[in-house]
């Protein structure tokens, strides 16, 4: 198979530990890039977020393409332009933000090129910070200062009883939003109809791309459809056990080069 089009998740996939891009793996991308491959970079990132990365990857050369809040927003490198997007109906946040509150914790959002949130100190949120570089303002009315459109809420909190929020969260707003974990502390909350492969998948209509000719790469349970979606769907092996199991292929954790060397066995190999 000629896979023409690699969408990657960010933290945990293409990145490493430190948030880094491995230099086997840039290497790897950026020949597939050279060879007429298109690249996603699908993340529930703020678009901002996401920007260093396209920037570095040089996305804009080549005809790559930004999919950010999980899918929300899709931006096309090459022209600036946005190619799809949809927000997040704003009679739903109240519901996030006192079923939060209630469970001791923290909501954020985006406002420019900051996040508004609910706490500026919680560990939480300034991992979130971090992984973005983006500067947090904190709320002193959290849903008055937020300003719509907004692609989505992330709710933060210990693993637990997150969980058991996104359980109760799920029911009571179902049919209504989706409500998904991208890693064990972040909840994201996103317009109802919105992941990673629906967004895909419109995509690849404009581009005229066959699924078949997708490979997709990612660690989370924000990947799920898009590894199932793909026509190679690739887990890391830092990846939960469930994940890697309904995986078409593992490939080595995201601090040994692992979308590297499927880079280099499923795109760059055939053509050597």
């Amino acid at each position: 198979m000629e896979y023409k089009l690699i969408a990657l998740d960010l933290d945990g996939t293409l990145t490493n530990s430190e948030k880094r891009i491995t230099p086997r793996t840039k290497a790897a991308l950026m020949e597939a890039q050279k060879r007429g491959v298109r690249l996603i970079l699908a993340s529930g990132r703020p678009t901002f977020g996401i920007m260093p990365l396209a920037e570095e990857l040089e996305l804009a050369r080549y005809g790559g393409f930004i999919l950010a809040f999980n899918g929300g927003k899709i931006v096309d490198c090459k022209t600036g332009k946005t190619v799809f997007e949809k927000t997040l109906d704003p009679a739903l946040v109240p519901t996030l933000y006192h079923e939060a509150m209630q469970a001791g914790m923290q909501i954020l959002t985006y406002k420019g090129e900051g996040i508004i949130a609910t706490s500026d100190k919680d560990p939480y949120v300034m991992e979130e910070a971090h992984i973005n570089q983006m500067p947090v303002l904190q709320a002193n009315a959290f849903l008055n200062d937020i300003v719509y459109p907004i692609n989505k809420c992330l709710i933060v909190g210990s693993p637990a009883p997150l969980h058991d929020l996104e359980l109760k969260l799920s029911q009571r707003l179902k049919h209504e939003m989706e409500l998904y974990r991208s890693a064990d502390y972040f909840l994201e909350c996103v317009p109802l109809g919105i992941d990673k492969a629906e967004s895909i998948g419109k995509l690849i209509d404009i581009l005229g791309i066959k699924r078949q000719e997708i490979i997709a790469c990612g660690d989370g349970y924000n990947d799920v459809s898009m590894l199932k979606f793909a026509g190679l769907g690739v887990a890391m092996a830092n990846a939960s056990e469930d994940i890697r199991q309904l995986a078409d292929v593992v490939t080595l954790s995201n601090d040994n080069d692992g979308v590297g060397q499927i880079v280099e066995d499923y795109v760059l190999s055939p053509l050597s």
